[in-house]
């Protein structure tokens, strides 16, 4: 008897309206990002990240990207959103990311910013997935100006295998790459997540909710794929 195929959950990330949020809970995403990030042009306050939140149905989560912010205000910010957890995308240490989600009473992924091309090799992934234990996920994405969003997708295929690690590709992900990504991350981690902004948008900030549909559509298609005979 065949047995199932791993499902490979959703992110989409950079969330401003309220039409997206509908658009990405109807094409059935696991989660939704809103990016506190105030140089990000994707950045919603606090109080506009609750007001989309409260749109979303039960079992979507919503998570909140902070950038090296004060601990007690990402503590604060994710109080205020039931549910929330929290994305450190910054040069958070492990003791920040601790107290960033209130002493561990949140939930936290921690980006790893992978080098673009063949540096990527450099990159000691399975001592930084060993450093932020704690972290329910590590989120990569590509080392680009900035703190992520760019739209540039790093080389997959030197990541080492990190067996005890639950990953989330980002980084220049598209409908068109992204079966891709989690055919050859897939077999490297505990489990496999993806997490997608710029591939989905119409402008910065602006989602569009064709390539939505076309991106949850190409990662149905790649856990079938993947299903064992």
């Amino acid at each position: 008897m065949s047995q199932p195929a791993a499902r490979t959950r959703i992110k989409i990330c950079g969330l401003t309206r309220e039409e997206d949020v509908d658009a990405v809970v109807d094409a059935g995403a696991d989660a939704i990002g809103f990016v506190l990030y105030p140089q990000s042009p994707r950045f919603v306050p606090i109080g506009r990240a609750a007001e989309l939140a409260s749109r979303l149905p039960p079992f979507v989560t919503p998570v909140l990207l902070f950038v090296n912010e004060d601990p007690a205000a990402s503590s604060r910010a994710l109080a205020s959103i039931p549910g929330a957890m929290a994305q450190f995308h910054g040069d958070e240490t492990p003791a920040q990311c601790h107290a960033g989600s209130a002493a561990g009473a949140h939930r936290y992924m921690r980006a790893a910013r992978i080098p673009m091309g063949a540096a990527g090799i450099d990159f000691d992934l399975v001592k930084y997935a060993q450093e932020f234990s704690n972290a329910q996920a590590i989120l990569l994405d590509a080392h680009v100006e900035g703190y992520g969003g760019g739209g540039k997708a790093f080389d997959w295929s030197l990541l080492p295998h990190v067996a005890n690690a639950h990953l989330v590709l980002s980084g220049g992900l598209t409908p068109a790459n992204v079966g891709d990504g989690i055919r050859v991350l897939r077999p490297r981690c505990r489990t496999l997540a993806v997490d997608v902004s710029s591939g989905v948008e119409a402008r910065k900030g602006i989602k569009d909710a064709g390539k939505i549909r076309e991106f949850v559509a190409a990662v149905r298609a790649a856990d079938a794929f993947a299903s064992p005979q």
